[in-house]
């Protein structure tokens, strides 16, 4: 059995930082998804090393210790985006839900079902939230119509993150890169430990890191 994966995203949106903008990520799927929104946090500094892939048991495990929780539209997204590298899921907060297509008996996305929503990260060098669209497909084989199916959809999840009251303008994506051996921060306010030691706001909370 070959399993094959795809995943898009958008370009960037900037957004004004604010107490509720975090809060306001699951609305931008308004009129896309076809499931609850769920929302699934950047990975605790424990499960930094985890990946989907069951060819390197000790990361799959602590993938599976750090995803158990959510629900099987969310573990299959995940899975997708993953392994198509369009998240990073250190440092990004995701709204996620089934888009297109059907769940098979026990609640996963079918191969041709389209699985996504929106990937935020905080800019380290302005505060500013950066949010994208993504989406992903996939496993027991791929249709061609799927990836235009796709298409369409990313492009109506953009619009729905421009339409933000808080959305200044489309910009380059540059994710926050960790520094070889560094131990985390923890944050002050909301308690997460974060990804590396030169973080300035926390992927969680978007609180600027306190430093002793």
């Amino acid at each position: 059995m070959k399993l094959t994966y795809r995943g898009k995203t958008s370009q960037g949106v900037r957004m004004k930082a604010g107490p509720t903008a975090m809060a306001e990520l699951p609305q931008m799927l308004t009129g896309v998804a076809q499931t609850d929104v769920e929302m699934v946090e950047p990975l605790a500094m424990e499960f930094q090393g985890a990946s989907p892939w069951i060819v390197r048991p000790h990361e799959a495990l602590q993938w599976i210790n750090a995803n158990h929780d959510h629900s099987p539209v969310a573990r299959h997204g995940l899975v997708v985006l993953e392994s198509s590298d369009a998240v990073d899921p250190a440092f990004e907060t995701l709204a996620l839900a089934l888009l297109s297509g059907d769940l098979d008996t026990s609640g996963f996305p079918e191969f041709d079902a389209i699985v996504g929503g929106v990937a935020s990260h905080w800019d380290e060098a302005t505060g500013d939230m950066v949010v994208r669209a993504v989406v992903g497909w996939g496993g027991r084989g791929v249709r061609g119509d799927t990836e235009r199916a796709a298409q369409k959809i990313l492009a109506s999840l953009l619009s729905n993150v421009l339409a933000s009251q808080h959305a200044i303008g489309l910009g380059p994506v540059d994710r926050p890169m960790p520094s070889a051996g560094a131990g985390g921060l923890v944050c002050a306010h909301c308690g997460f430990a974060s990804a590396h030691d030169r973080a300035f706001y926390c992927p969680k909370c978007g609180m600027r890191m306190l430093r002793g």
